[in-house]
Formats: structure tokens, sequence, C-alpha cells
């Protein structure tokens, strides 16, 4: 009797395990669909080369141009990786390989909270510390003798990349973290046993070895900053130009969907759900290669 009721629990969550898959992979679908059958109608009656290489966006005037935005989230995406992957991977290979377990159960926590404060509550965190924190400093004799800034503003590229960069840093924390911890400790001993030391048995033999899940928490930590949206538009001056320095205002594909959506309409709104078709594609391109490099690895 045990028998049977054990194989029937196994058969029901088997069919729950599936319908849940089914379930995420239609929501995936749906998303895909209402994108591209909403998007690209829009796409090919604007043109895609207006609308993908277009500088001017003034929906008054029927002119949908995105590159700013598209440069714009560029750019801000890779401020953030210049600033958060140095940072997340150190603090995360300290805390794997050379933090004691009592400065572990201090930075842990710490670590948890960065990943569970609102985006809003970083927004403005910058709005109110960063920005004017960075305007001060721009406008010293000393930053304008010597980096020539006369006009910087401190809702810039520079205070959208330090702030998203910040925002990134749980996840490429955590995910590098558990993959340092995986890498067997016969590694690590074997190094040690040829002669290298401490720190040289680390950076060149564990990292190599968890190069794969290194490589995971970059990527995510990309499709965080790319995909953010909240924190951008309160720090970034939302200027729909081209980004003209470090220190000068833009806006990214994200902020202009969520400034310009709550009163658009017609092909003011087509064209803002085609701006998120552009960001899906960055997004699919960025998940696809990915997958090409892990596989790459693996064949080698």
């Amino acid at each position: 009797m045990s028998t049977r009721v054990a194989n029937t629990k196994e058969v029901v969550m088997k069919w729950v395990f599936t319908a849940c898959a089914c379930i995420s992979i239609l929501a995936v679908g749906l998303i895909c669909v209402f994108l591209f059958a909403n998007g690209l109608p829009t796409l090919f009656k604007i043109g895609p080369l207006k609308f993908l290489l277009g500088t001017t966006w003034k929906p008054g005037n029927d002119i949908y141009g995105i590159l700013p935005m598209i440069l714009g989230s560029i750019y801000v995406t890779a401020g953030a990786i210049i600033v958060g992957v140095p940072i997340g991977l150190l603090t995360a290979i300290y805390m794997s390989r050379f933090a004691s377990k009592r400065i572990n159960k201090v930075l842990l926590p710490a670590v948890q909270l960065l990943a569970g404060i609102p985006s809003v509550v970083y927004g403005f965190f910058g709005m109110v510390v960063l920005v004017p924190g960075i305007q001060a400093v721009l406008k010293t004799d000393f930053v304008r003798k010597t980096l020539h800034i006369t006009n910087g503003k401190g809702m810039s590229l520079f205070t959208a990349s330090l702030l998203l960069g910040i925002m990134i840093l749980p996840t490429i924390i955590t995910v590098s973290k558990t993959s340092l911890d995986a890498v067997p400790q016969s590694y690590y001993e074997g190094s040690l046993a040829l002669g290298a030391t401490h720190e040289r048995s680390v950076f060149f033999t564990v990292l190599p070895a968890a190069k794969s899940g290194v490589l995971s928490a970059v990527i995510l930590g990309i499709g965080r900053a790319i995909g953010e949206t909240m924190a951008v538009v309160m720090v970034a001056g939302n200027q729909t130009w081209m980004p003209q320095g470090l220190f000068q205002g833009l806006r990214t594909m994200t902020s202009n969907i969520v400034i310009e959506m709550g009163y658009a309409a017609d092909l003011h709104r087509e064209a803002l759900i085609a701006t998120g078709v552009v960001l899906f594609v960055f997004i699919l391109l960025i998940n696809v290669s990915f997958s090409l490099v892990k596989e790459r690895e693996k064949n080698a």
C-alpha cells in the first residue's frame, strides 16, 4: 500500500513540476509574442534604420530615433561593469578564501541586505547623496583645472554607472562566491604541494577553475544593469540627445519607456513598445553569447 502511495505521489509531483515548467515557458512565449507582434510593425512603419540610427526623439513631431537611448544603455552598463565587476569579484574571493568565519558572519548578511534593497531606495540614495556629492566635487578648482571640466553635472553618466555598479554587487558577489566554494579542495591543496603560495594558489588555480561561474555572475550583473529603470531615472538626467560626456546627462531605453509610457498614445506608444523589442533583443544576445561561450568551454 505504501509503495502504491509513494508511486502515486511521484507521478503527481512529476506532473506538477512539468506544469510549472510549461507555465514558465508559456510566460516567456507570451511576452515574446506581445513584444514582437506590437513592436515589429511599428519598427517597419517608422523605418528600421531611421528608428535605430536616428539621433532625434521628438514624439510631438512624430520623429522617433532611439540611438541616443541605445548608446545611453550601453555606456551606463559598461560603466557599471567597470565599477562593479572588479569590486564584486575581489570581494567574493576574499569571502571564499581569505576571510574568517567571524568576518563572513558579518559580510554575508550585509551582501544579502544589499540584494534586498528596492531599486527606488537606491535611486533615492543616489539622488540625495551621490548627485550632490559629485556636483560639489566637479565645482572644485582642482577638478576644473586638472580635468578641464567646467559644465559637469551631478545627474550624469558617471553617477548612473556608479550607482548601478553598487546595485550589481550582490549578484556578482553571491554567484562568484558560490562558484569559488564549489571548486574541489584538492585543486588548492595540489597547488600548495607544488610550492605555490596561498595567494598564488587562489588566483592561478582556484579562480580559473571557477571561471564558468564567475562569467555567469558577470552576465547576470550585465542583465541587471541594462534592465534597471527607477534608479537610473532618478540620477541620469534623462536628456534625449546623444550622450556628450562622462559628466553629462543621458537617457537609457528603460528610462525612456517608463517616463513616457504613461501619456503616450498611437504611434508614440507603439514606438515605446518597439524600444522594448530592441531592449529584449539586447538581453537575448547577451544570453546567447554566454551560452556559446559556455558551450565552447565544454568542447575545449
